[in-house]
């Protein structure tokens, strides 16, 4: 019962802290220390399930992750070589592919150890296993709170909806990508129109690359313009560089327009979570909500955000990892 209890705790704190603020990545954490207690919970209770009956419950619950982590690297592999083809060759579409040779690497050099019995080859490729781990489960968690973080409603009204920009095709056209945000922000803002709320002003943000001709923002607007939305319901922020200066800059505009202003962020469905923890720090008065992406896009995209999540705390995760190293290290000279 006392595991159950740990895994009751950890429940109640994600509560606590969701109800706090859902853009937390503690948050993410709680939930993945709920689901982890939870399951060694039910592991210590196989040796009171009926005779006989523990001996087939507990290497299925081991085969299934195991055989989990097989399937996920292939379809790594296989995505990642789907976003070369579509998207070129480079670093960040190259990210479910290297994940999943670097699975199957892993897997290989375990089973290596093992098959040896190679204290000089077990020691280090334990103390990988170690730090992949822990970067495993981080992931995890991000995963799966950016999962239930995405299934977020918007509830009353809002005075704002914030349509976050993106690179544009030939300096002056909306690409698919940036399409989707607008589209959902269109959607926004005709559904609280049409249950007789206050039309919300529909605020593109995004400044002007070196390599565009015009502000992302004006690009926006004029797509919006385009599709039917009536020009006095869109406002423009062009000064932006990077998602933190688009929530900055735009939280001056609503604040200083609407004083307590309530709000939505509009982005891509993978970059939600992130974008949400970044609104927090900026102060903005609203959740992020996520538009569609395509499929074979997602995998990539999801492990850059969480690259870019783990470097932005890592201090305390470069800490766990270097002396998860430091132990593996000190028990290679030890057993030399």
């Amino acid at each position: 019962m006392f595991a159950f209890a740990v895994s009751g705790l950890f429940l109640l704190l994600f509560w606590i802290s969701v109800r706090e603020d859902r853009r937390r990545f503690r948050n993410a954490v709680y939930l993945g220390l709920t689901c982890i207690s939870l399951s060694v919970a039910v592991l210590s209770q196989i040796d009171r399930l009926p005779a006989g009956s523990g001996r087939f419950v507990a290497p299925l619950v081991l085969a299934v992750p195991a055989l989990g982590v097989v399937a996920l690297a292939l379809f790594l592999i296989a995505n990642g070589v789907t976003m070369a083809r579509k998207e070129g060759v480079a670093l960040a579409n190259l990210l479910s592919l290297l994940a999943g040779l670097a699975i199957i690497g892993l897997l290989v050099l375990t089973a290596l150890a093992l098959a040896t019995e190679s204290n000089a080859l077990a020691v280090p490729v334990a103390t990988v296993l170690l730090v992949s781990l822990y970067v495993s489960f981080l992931f995890l968690c991000f995963l799966g709170y950016a999962y239930l973080y995405g299934r977020i409603a918007v509830r009353g009204d809002v005075d704002f909806v914030v349509m976050l920009g993106s690179g544009l095709i030939g300096g002056d056209r909306v690409p698919p990508l940036l399409a989707s945000r607008l589209r959902k922000g269109m959607q926004i803002h005709a559904a609280q129109t049409a249950r007789g709320g206050p039309a919300p002003l529909l605020l593109a943000s995004g400044g002007k690359g070196s390599n565009e001709k015009v502000a992302e923002a004006r690009a926006m607007a004029d797509w919006l313009i385009a599709q039917g939305v009536p020009a006095e319901h869109v406002r423009l922020e062009d000064r932006s560089r990077t998602t933190e200066e688009n929530l900055l800059f735009s939280e001056r505009i609503m604040s200083e327009s609407v004083p307590g202003y309530r709000c939505v962020v509009v982005t891509n469905n993978f970059h939600a979570f992130r974008a949400a923890m970044m609104a927090r720090k900026a102060r903005v008065n609203g959740q992020v909500l996520g538009s569609p992406t395509a499929a074979y896009f997602w995998p990539s995209a999801t492990i850059r955000e969480f690259v870019a999540v783990f470097m932005e705390h890592k201090l305390v995760n470069l800490i766990i990892c270097g002396a998860l190293v430091a132990a593996g290290a000190l028990l290679t000279l030890t057993v030399a």
